[in-house]
Protein backbone atom coordinates (compact mmCIF):
# COMPACT_ATOMS: atom_id res chain seq x y z
CA UNK A 1 0.00 0.00 0.00
CA UNK A 2 2.84 2.36 0.92
CA UNK A 3 4.59 1.62 -2.39
CA UNK A 4 1.35 2.29 -4.32
CA UNK A 5 0.94 5.65 -2.55
CA UNK A 6 4.55 6.49 -3.33
CA UNK A 7 4.01 5.72 -7.01
CA UNK A 8 0.82 7.81 -7.09
CA UNK A 9 2.64 10.72 -5.47
CA UNK A 10 5.44 10.41 -8.03
CA UNK A 11 2.97 10.45 -10.95
CA UNK A 12 1.21 13.52 -9.53
CA UNK A 13 4.56 15.27 -9.11
CA UNK A 14 5.48 14.36 -12.69
CA UNK A 15 2.26 15.85 -14.07
CA UNK A 16 2.88 18.93 -11.93
CA UNK A 17 6.30 19.61 -13.44
CA UNK A 18 5.00 18.92 -16.96
CA UNK A 19 2.27 21.49 -16.23
CA UNK A 20 5.02 23.92 -15.16
CA UNK A 21 6.93 23.29 -18.41
CA UNK A 22 3.71 23.86 -20.33
CA UNK A 23 3.59 27.36 -18.82
CA UNK A 24 6.93 28.44 -20.35
CA UNK A 25 5.39 29.74 -23.59
CA UNK A 26 2.69 31.57 -21.61
CA UNK A 27 5.36 33.23 -19.45
CA UNK A 28 7.39 34.11 -22.54
CA UNK A 29 4.43 36.02 -23.94
CA UNK A 30 3.59 37.72 -20.63
CA UNK A 31 7.14 39.09 -20.21
CA UNK A 32 7.44 42.48 -21.92
CA UNK A 33 11.12 42.34 -22.97
CA UNK A 34 12.13 40.76 -26.34
CA UNK A 35 12.79 36.98 -26.57
CA UNK A 36 16.57 37.54 -26.44
CA UNK A 37 16.20 39.32 -23.11
CA UNK A 38 13.97 36.53 -21.78
CA UNK A 39 16.58 33.90 -22.66
CA UNK A 40 19.42 36.05 -21.27
CA UNK A 41 17.82 36.33 -17.82
CA UNK A 42 16.47 32.77 -17.80
CA UNK A 43 19.86 31.20 -18.51
CA UNK A 44 21.63 33.45 -15.99
CA UNK A 45 19.10 32.64 -13.24
CA UNK A 46 19.15 28.92 -14.10
CA UNK A 47 22.97 28.75 -14.13
CA UNK A 48 23.12 30.45 -10.73
CA UNK A 49 20.42 28.19 -9.27
CA UNK A 50 22.07 24.98 -10.51
CA UNK A 51 25.45 26.20 -9.23
CA UNK A 52 23.96 26.57 -5.74
CA UNK A 53 22.64 22.99 -5.95
CA UNK A 54 26.11 21.78 -7.00
CA UNK A 55 27.68 23.54 -4.02
CA UNK A 56 25.03 22.14 -1.65
CA UNK A 57 25.47 18.59 -2.96
CA UNK A 58 29.27 19.04 -3.09
CA UNK A 59 29.44 17.87 -6.71
CA UNK A 60 32.79 18.14 -8.47
CA UNK A 61 32.11 20.40 -11.46
CA UNK A 62 35.65 20.54 -12.84
CA UNK A 63 35.89 19.05 -16.33
CA UNK A 64 38.61 18.35 -18.91
CA UNK A 65 38.97 21.24 -21.36
CA UNK A 66 37.74 19.22 -24.35
CA UNK A 67 34.61 18.05 -22.52
CA UNK A 68 33.93 21.56 -21.22
CA UNK A 69 34.05 22.98 -24.75
CA UNK A 70 31.58 20.34 -25.98
CA UNK A 71 29.09 21.13 -23.20
CA UNK A 72 29.41 24.91 -23.58
CA UNK A 73 28.90 24.48 -27.34
CA UNK A 74 25.71 22.54 -26.69
CA UNK A 75 24.57 25.63 -24.79
CA UNK A 76 24.59 27.46 -28.15
CA UNK A 77 21.89 25.09 -29.43
CA UNK A 78 19.87 25.56 -26.23
CA UNK A 79 20.08 29.35 -26.57
CA UNK A 80 18.93 29.22 -30.19
CA UNK A 81 16.14 26.77 -29.26
CA UNK A 82 14.78 29.02 -26.50
CA UNK A 83 15.15 32.20 -28.59
CA UNK A 84 13.17 30.69 -31.48
CA UNK A 85 10.69 29.14 -29.01
CA UNK A 86 9.78 32.48 -27.42
CA UNK A 87 9.99 34.27 -30.77
CA UNK A 88 7.45 31.85 -32.28
CA UNK A 89 4.99 32.63 -29.48
CA UNK A 90 5.37 36.37 -30.22
CA UNK A 91 5.14 36.02 -34.01
CA UNK A 92 1.91 33.99 -33.88
CA UNK A 93 0.41 32.74 -30.64
CA UNK A 94 1.11 30.13 -27.97
CA UNK A 95 -1.06 27.46 -29.58
CA UNK A 96 0.81 27.71 -32.89
CA UNK A 97 4.15 27.74 -31.05
CA UNK A 98 3.35 24.57 -29.07
CA UNK A 99 1.96 22.80 -32.16
CA UNK A 100 5.37 23.26 -33.77
CA UNK A 101 7.26 22.23 -30.62
CA UNK A 102 5.16 19.05 -30.46
CA UNK A 103 7.12 17.79 -33.50
CA UNK A 104 10.35 17.50 -31.44
CA UNK A 105 10.04 13.72 -30.98
CA UNK A 106 9.43 13.34 -34.71
CA UNK A 107 12.69 15.13 -35.58
CA UNK A 108 14.54 13.24 -32.82
CA UNK A 109 13.47 9.91 -34.32
CA UNK A 110 15.50 10.76 -37.43
CA UNK A 111 18.35 12.81 -35.95
CA UNK A 112 19.16 10.19 -33.27
CA UNK A 113 19.92 7.38 -35.78
CA UNK A 114 22.14 9.74 -37.80
CA UNK A 115 24.14 11.00 -34.81
CA UNK A 116 24.40 7.63 -33.08
CA UNK A 117 24.91 5.74 -36.37
CA UNK A 118 22.12 3.24 -35.88
CA UNK A 119 19.51 2.05 -38.41
CA UNK A 120 16.12 3.77 -38.50
CA UNK A 121 13.41 1.55 -36.99
CA UNK A 122 10.57 0.49 -39.31
CA UNK A 123 7.92 2.40 -37.36
CA UNK A 124 9.78 5.72 -37.23
CA UNK A 125 9.02 6.83 -40.83
CA UNK A 126 5.41 5.63 -40.42
CA UNK A 127 4.89 7.79 -37.35
CA UNK A 128 6.80 10.53 -39.13
CA UNK A 129 4.25 10.50 -41.98
CA UNK A 130 1.41 10.68 -39.42
CA UNK A 131 3.09 13.66 -37.78
CA UNK A 132 3.61 15.26 -41.20
CA UNK A 133 -0.13 14.97 -41.93
CA UNK A 134 -0.80 16.85 -38.69
CA UNK A 135 1.71 19.57 -39.64
CA UNK A 136 0.05 20.00 -43.07
CA UNK A 137 -3.38 20.35 -41.44
CA UNK A 138 -2.05 22.95 -39.00
CA UNK A 139 -0.44 24.89 -41.87
CA UNK A 140 -3.64 24.79 -43.92
CA UNK A 141 -5.75 25.88 -40.95
CA UNK A 142 -3.49 28.80 -40.06
CA UNK A 143 -1.55 29.80 -43.17
CA UNK A 144 -1.51 33.41 -41.97
CA UNK A 145 0.56 32.11 -39.02
CA UNK A 146 3.08 30.51 -41.39
CA UNK A 147 6.13 32.39 -40.05
CA UNK A 148 5.35 31.63 -36.40
CA UNK A 149 4.83 27.93 -37.05
CA UNK A 150 8.00 27.72 -39.18
CA UNK A 151 10.06 29.29 -36.38
CA UNK A 152 8.46 26.90 -33.86
CA UNK A 153 9.38 23.89 -36.03
CA UNK A 154 12.95 25.24 -36.31
CA UNK A 155 12.95 25.44 -32.50
CA UNK A 156 11.78 21.82 -32.32
CA UNK A 157 14.64 20.71 -34.60
CA UNK A 158 17.14 22.54 -32.37
CA UNK A 159 15.59 20.87 -29.30
CA UNK A 160 15.95 17.44 -30.88
CA UNK A 161 19.62 18.16 -31.70
CA UNK A 162 20.63 19.09 -28.16
CA UNK A 163 18.49 16.26 -26.78
CA UNK A 164 20.47 13.69 -28.76
CA UNK A 165 23.77 15.35 -27.80
CA UNK A 166 22.77 15.38 -24.12
CA UNK A 167 21.97 11.69 -24.37
CA UNK A 168 25.66 11.12 -25.14
CA UNK A 169 26.99 13.62 -22.57
CA UNK A 170 24.89 12.29 -19.67
CA UNK A 171 26.65 8.93 -19.93
CA UNK A 172 29.95 10.59 -19.01
CA UNK A 173 29.13 13.53 -16.71
CA UNK A 174 26.84 14.52 -13.83
CA UNK A 175 23.55 16.00 -15.09
CA UNK A 176 23.82 19.08 -12.83
CA UNK A 177 27.32 19.83 -14.10
CA UNK A 178 26.17 19.47 -17.70
CA UNK A 179 23.15 21.70 -17.12
CA UNK A 180 25.15 24.44 -15.39
CA UNK A 181 27.73 24.71 -18.17
CA UNK A 182 25.03 24.48 -20.84
CA UNK A 183 23.18 27.37 -19.19
CA UNK A 184 26.43 29.37 -19.10
CA UNK A 185 27.02 28.57 -22.77
CA UNK A 186 23.46 29.64 -23.60
CA UNK A 187 23.86 32.83 -21.56
CA UNK A 188 27.13 33.72 -23.31
CA UNK A 189 25.62 33.02 -26.74
CA UNK A 190 22.60 35.23 -26.05
CA UNK A 191 24.83 37.98 -24.69
CA UNK A 192 26.82 37.99 -27.96
CA UNK A 193 23.69 37.93 -30.16
CA UNK A 194 22.03 40.95 -28.51
CA UNK A 195 24.40 43.63 -29.95
CA UNK A 196 23.97 42.12 -33.44
CA UNK A 197 20.18 41.98 -33.04
CA UNK A 198 20.15 45.58 -31.82
CA UNK A 199 22.20 46.69 -34.83
CA UNK A 200 19.89 44.86 -37.26
CA UNK A 201 16.61 46.10 -35.72
CA UNK A 202 15.06 49.28 -34.39
CA UNK A 203 15.36 48.07 -30.78
CA UNK A 204 18.11 49.48 -28.58
CA UNK A 205 20.36 47.22 -26.50
CA UNK A 206 18.74 48.58 -23.34
CA UNK A 207 15.34 47.30 -24.57
CA UNK A 208 16.57 43.72 -24.18
CA UNK A 209 17.42 44.11 -20.51
CA UNK A 210 14.94 46.72 -19.22
CA UNK A 211 12.75 44.98 -16.65
CA UNK A 212 9.21 46.35 -16.28
CA UNK A 213 6.31 45.77 -13.92
CA UNK A 214 5.86 42.02 -13.31
CA UNK A 215 8.77 40.96 -15.52
CA UNK A 216 11.04 40.12 -12.57
CA UNK A 217 8.43 37.82 -11.04
CA UNK A 218 7.80 36.05 -14.36
CA UNK A 219 11.54 35.73 -15.08
CA UNK A 220 12.27 34.32 -11.62
CA UNK A 221 9.44 31.82 -12.04
CA UNK A 222 10.78 30.89 -15.48
CA UNK A 223 14.37 30.51 -14.28
CA UNK A 224 13.89 29.03 -10.80
CA UNK A 225 10.60 27.09 -11.01
CA UNK A 226 10.37 26.11 -14.69
CA UNK A 227 14.06 25.35 -15.11
CA UNK A 228 15.93 24.61 -11.86
CA UNK A 229 13.09 23.21 -9.67
CA UNK A 230 11.23 21.28 -12.37
CA UNK A 231 14.44 19.82 -13.78
CA UNK A 232 15.74 18.75 -10.34
CA UNK A 233 12.43 17.12 -9.45
CA UNK A 234 12.34 15.41 -12.84
CA UNK A 235 15.76 13.89 -12.19
CA UNK A 236 14.59 12.65 -8.78
CA UNK A 237 11.47 11.04 -10.29
CA UNK A 238 13.67 9.04 -12.70
CA UNK A 239 14.57 6.88 -9.68
CA UNK A 240 10.88 6.04 -9.02
CA UNK A 241 9.28 5.92 -12.47
CA UNK A 242 10.28 4.24 -15.70
CA UNK A 243 11.80 6.27 -18.52
CA UNK A 244 8.80 5.24 -20.64
CA UNK A 245 6.20 6.69 -18.25
CA UNK A 246 8.23 9.89 -17.76
CA UNK A 247 8.63 10.56 -21.48
CA UNK A 248 5.03 9.65 -22.24
CA UNK A 249 3.85 12.22 -19.69
CA UNK A 250 6.31 14.88 -20.88
CA UNK A 251 4.74 14.54 -24.33
CA UNK A 252 1.56 16.07 -22.83
CA UNK A 253 3.35 19.40 -22.32
CA UNK A 254 1.88 21.01 -25.49
CA UNK A 255 -1.62 19.95 -24.41
CA UNK A 256 -1.24 21.62 -21.01
CA UNK A 257 0.30 24.70 -22.60
CA UNK A 258 -2.48 25.17 -25.16
CA UNK A 259 -5.16 24.73 -22.46
CA UNK A 260 -3.45 27.35 -20.25
CA UNK A 261 -3.11 29.73 -23.20
CA UNK A 262 -6.82 29.39 -24.01
CA UNK A 263 -7.72 30.14 -20.39
CA UNK A 264 -5.39 33.14 -20.02
CA UNK A 265 -5.49 34.76 -23.47
CA UNK A 266 -8.97 33.56 -24.51
CA UNK A 267 -9.95 34.80 -28.00
CA UNK A 268 -6.32 35.46 -29.03
CA UNK A 269 -5.66 31.72 -28.82
CA UNK A 270 -8.82 30.35 -30.47
CA UNK A 271 -8.03 28.59 -33.75
CA UNK A 272 -10.06 26.80 -36.42
CA UNK A 273 -11.11 23.15 -36.32
CA UNK A 274 -8.34 22.15 -38.73
CA UNK A 275 -5.70 23.45 -36.32
CA UNK A 276 -6.97 21.34 -33.41
CA UNK A 277 -7.36 18.24 -35.62
CA UNK A 278 -3.81 18.69 -36.93
CA UNK A 279 -2.38 19.32 -33.46
CA UNK A 280 -4.20 16.24 -32.13
CA UNK A 281 -2.64 14.12 -34.89
CA UNK A 282 0.84 15.47 -34.10
CA UNK A 283 0.39 14.73 -30.39
CA UNK A 284 -1.04 11.28 -31.23
CA UNK A 285 2.08 10.44 -33.25
CA UNK A 286 4.22 11.65 -30.34
CA UNK A 287 2.32 9.49 -27.85
CA UNK A 288 2.39 6.44 -30.13
CA UNK A 289 6.17 6.64 -30.56
CA UNK A 290 7.18 5.50 -27.04
CA UNK A 291 4.25 3.08 -26.95
CA UNK A 292 5.40 1.30 -30.11
CA UNK A 293 8.98 1.22 -28.81
CA UNK A 294 7.71 -0.34 -25.61
CA UNK A 295 5.66 -2.97 -27.48
CA UNK A 296 8.59 -3.87 -29.72
CA UNK A 297 10.82 -4.04 -26.62
CA UNK A 298 13.04 -1.36 -28.10
CA UNK A 299 15.23 0.91 -25.96
CA UNK A 300 13.43 4.21 -25.41
CA UNK A 301 15.73 7.19 -25.27
CA UNK A 302 15.38 9.26 -22.11
CA UNK A 303 16.08 12.84 -23.25
CA UNK A 304 17.46 15.60 -21.09
CA UNK A 305 15.20 18.35 -22.41
CA UNK A 306 14.88 21.76 -20.77
CA UNK A 307 11.76 23.58 -21.88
Amino acid sequence: MENANSQLKAYLQLHFIVLIWGATAVLGKLISIPPLGVVLYRTLIAAGGIYLIILFKQINYKLPKEELIKILSTGILIALHWITFFLAARLSNISICLAGIATTSFWTSFIDPIVNKRPIKFYEPLLGVLSLVGIVLVFNASFDQFLGLSVAIASAILASLFTVINGRLIARQNHYTISMYEMLGAFGTTLMIIPLASWMSTERMVDYVSIQNWDWAFLLFLGVICTVFAYSLGVKLMKQLSAFSINLTINLEPVYGIIMALIIFKDDEHMGTGFYVGTSIIILSVLLYPLVRKLTKDRYMNPEVLQ
